[in-house]
């Protein structure tokens, strides 16, 4: 199996915003298309909570990535005219420093012992790799859902490191709802007895929890337009049915199963629950004295991009308009976009044609 992942060495310790710190610590990265001599078309592309650092295929790794048609040669992130990078958050299982690695100090994973996430820590450790790229000022910082999160907190920390910004289907902070579905999430992760305090292991693996976490959180990624469109009230055929009191017998229940089960042992359960509380802690305003818009207001960046989806519950499109208002308020040339997209949250790793069109001509359009 191919492996494009790069891995950066973070400062040693590397100081964490809630206290802690990490010693020997690293993030996982990868690449696309080369840098200029005047180092100036870099663009970082910041992720979700779950997506690895592989967001397209690329010549040490030819699989598909989680965003393969918007990154390459002559799609809308091109990869002939920009160098972009894609890094795996810290916190993160995918290759990143993470609860599931080994703490130095013990020997032993840290579990529970990491320090508390929060996703300045996340945004400091992207803009030491920049750094450490010999890249002094991003042509682009583009962040996807909790990434995009981690991108305001990237251009809030590091004034004059960006040029331009996309800014997709995110929040300047957490509202009650989406709080009140990750708490949920978390909470059926800690229930699960095979959690054990954070201390599983292969044989004994809170599935059961990630399961219900991972379907909480489909749910909430597309629209109920979608889930209408798709499933209606379809039930499954007889012989599909389970054979046991109050089992499946719809098909949308059946779709969600065979998600969850796809998903459980792909992420690490306690890498899940701190930077889904690092989600919830993010708050733009404690940079505003309060406020939302002070907060934004104290970013420095020339153009960006805003774009929502009407149907998203997760981060609801006024949300999206607050952003493109504060970055606007804050002297930037911002153009917002709201799309219709039935698919919700997830529009923008389905609804391809759209964000191309929107994100490929803003950054044909940069200067």
């Amino acid at each position: 199996m191919s492996d494009a992942r790069q891995y950066f060495k973070l400062p040693s310790p590397f100081a964490m915003k809630r206290g802690g710190l990490l010693h020997g610590a690293h993030v996982a990265y990868e690449t696309w298309g080369s840098l200029n001599a005047a180092r100036d078309n870099a663009v970082l592309l910041l992720t979700g909570l779950s997506p690895s650092a592989h967001a397209a295929s690329n010549s040490a790794d030819p699989s598909p990535g989680w965003w393969q048609d918007m990154l390459g040669p002559g799609k809308a992130i091109d990869s002939d005219r920009w160098f972009v990078i894609c890094m795996n958050s810290l916190g993160s299982d995918k290759g990143s420093t993470c609860p599931a690695s080994i703490d130095p100090a013990t020997g032993e994973p840290y579990r529970l012992h990491f320090p508390e996430l929060s996703l300045e820590d996340v945004a400091n450790a992207a803009h030491a790799l920049v750094a450490s790229l010999g890249i002094d000022k991003l042509a682009c910082l583009i962040g996807c859902s909790m990434g995009g999160m981690s991108a305001l907190a990237y251009m809030l920390l590091h004034p004059g490191s960006v040029h331009a910004h996309v800014s997709v289907d995110t929040a300047p902070q957490a509202q009650p709802f989406a709080i009140a579905i990750r708490s949920l999430q978390r909470e059926a992760i800690r229930l699960d007895p095979h959690w054990n305090g954070g201390a599983y292991d292969d044989e004994h693996h809170p599935d059961s929890g990630m399961s219900i976490a991972r379907k909480l959180g489909v749910i909430t990624y597309r629209s109920a337009m979608e889930w209408n469109g798709r499933f209606a009230r379809i039930r499954l055929d007889p012989e599909q049915r389970e054979d046991q009191p109050f089992g499946f017998e719809f098909q949308v229940e059946s779709y969600l199963q065979g998600h969850a089960q796809r998903f459980v042992r792909t992420f690490d359960p306690n890498s899940y629950l701190y930077l889904s509380r690092a989600s919830d802690w993010f708050d733009i305003a404690e940079y505003g004295h309060g406020s939302v818009l002070e907060g934004l207001k104290r970013i420095r960046i020339e153009q960006a991009l805003v774009i929502g989806v009407s149907t998203d519950i997760l981060f609801p499109l006024e949300q999206q308009e607050q952003i493109a208002e504060g970055l606007e308020a804050a002297g930037a040339q911002v153009e917002f976009v709201a799309l219709d997209s039935p698919q919700g949250h997830d529009a923008f790793l389905v609804d391809i044609e759209n964000y191309s069109r929107a994100i490929g001509g803003f950054l044909a359009r940069l200067r």
